[in-house]
């Protein structure tokens, strides 16, 4: 009986410790693909720093509206169609265009703080620049050289053709004296003594004297030489003053350029560069299609007659430069007016803060 006893209790023994041993090493359930309580959680901080960076950075701020002024003439022509478009409510800025008719309105508006970007002579650019305290800057050349010499004949050929000759002109201690009498300099002309030079106040003036023949010889800019050739046959241009100056000089003639307030460009950099992406496209859509072109400029009052303005599109070398392009021509031609007439663009040249 004893004996028996012993033998049960060891089956009992061997039994537990199996039970024991299967328990200790039976493995995890494996998870299904729907199965997520097993999954590892990602740390807070890791999920925090895989979001994609732009969800972190700041937004540039944009301004509720971009105070544009520009003016009448080749000088505004290639803005038309951004006026157009933000007229139609399809710009991607939000702008307000202003449109002067000469270039001391423009200048006004500049140095009291109601505009934040303007198209003007460059020459003015200069003069601003002084006038701000550096609060202006150039971003853009947009229209080269538009200066013609119209005659009622056919003797004038050259600029040393001019000797002896009484002209009549527009723009007097402007950017067109100034590029007159470099011109006349390089061909060995005095403007004070060799020839006679009759300045006019209004650019229209001189166009219609000329289209009624009362004057022979006359310095006009683009549209006015087309308002003039289109009322008289008998009268033709006698000099492209672009053509002349690219004889004489290694620099590019500039007349427009575009500036920027300083203190708006530093708050708002993507609104001024949203601006010139859309004035570069509507540059060139005034260049490739003038014919709806000249309608747009004549609706916003660059030009009276649409008409006119499409026929004077071809002479008005409307453009774009930027960048180093811009700097340089700027700058060259600053030096030649600076030469000419240091009044002429402030008393000093500008220095390399002038640049955008």
């Amino acid at each position: 009986m004893k004996k028996l006893f012993a033998i049960l209790l060891s089956i009992v023994l061997i039994v537990s410790c199996f039970a024991a041993c299967a328990q200790e090493t039976k493995p995890e359930p494996v998870p299904t693909e729907t199965d997520t309580s097993s999954q590892e959680t990602v740390p807070v901080e890791t999920q925090e720093t895989a979001l994609p960076s732009e969800a972190t950075e700041e937004t540039e701020p944009a301004p509720e509206v971009v105070r544009v002024g520009t003016l009448m003439g080749p000088t505004g022509m290639g803005m038309a169609k951004l006026m157009d478009d933000a007229a139609n409510g399809t710009a991607a800025g939000n702008y307000d265009f202003f449109v002067a008719s000469a270039p001391d309105q423009i200048a006004g508006e500049v140095i009291s703080g109601n505009l934040d970007i303007a198209a003007v002579p460059v020459n003015l650019a200069s003069v601003l620049w002084q006038k701000t305290d550096g609060n202006v800057q150039v971003i853009g050349v947009n229209t080269l050289g538009v200066l013609y010499i119209l005659e009622n004949g056919d003797t004038i050929h050259s600029v040393s053709d001019l000797a002896g000759k009484t002209l009549y002109a527009t723009g007097q201690g402007a950017t067109p004296e100034y590029i007159l009498n470099y011109l006349l300099a390089a061909n060995g002309l005095d403007p004070e003594t060799d020839l006679t030079i009759e300045y006019l106040s209004e650019h229209t003036e001189l166009a219609t004297k000329l289209s009624a023949g009362e004057v022979v010889l006359g310095m006009l800019p683009e549209p006015n030489v087309t308002a003039a050739l289109s009322g008289n046959p008998d009268l033709r241009i006698a000099l492209d003053l672009t053509e002349e100056w690219d004889k004489v000089s290694d620099s590019v003639l500039v007349q427009g350029c575009v500036i920027v307030s300083r203190a708006f460009a530093e708050q708002y950099p993507q609104a001024v560069e949203t601006f010139l992406e859309e004035y570069r496209a509507s540059v060139d859509f005034v260049n490739a299609n003038p014919e709806d072109a000249s309608a747009m400029i004549e609706a916003a009052g660059i030009v009276p007659k649409a008409a006119v303005a499409l026929k004077a599109l071809p002479n008005c070398n409307i453009c774009l430069l930027t960048g180093e392009e811009m700097k340089t021509a700027v700058e060259q031609m600053l030096n030649v007016l600076y030469g000419a007439n240091p009044k002429s663009v402030g008393g000093a040249l500008p220095d390399a803060e002038f640049y955008r």
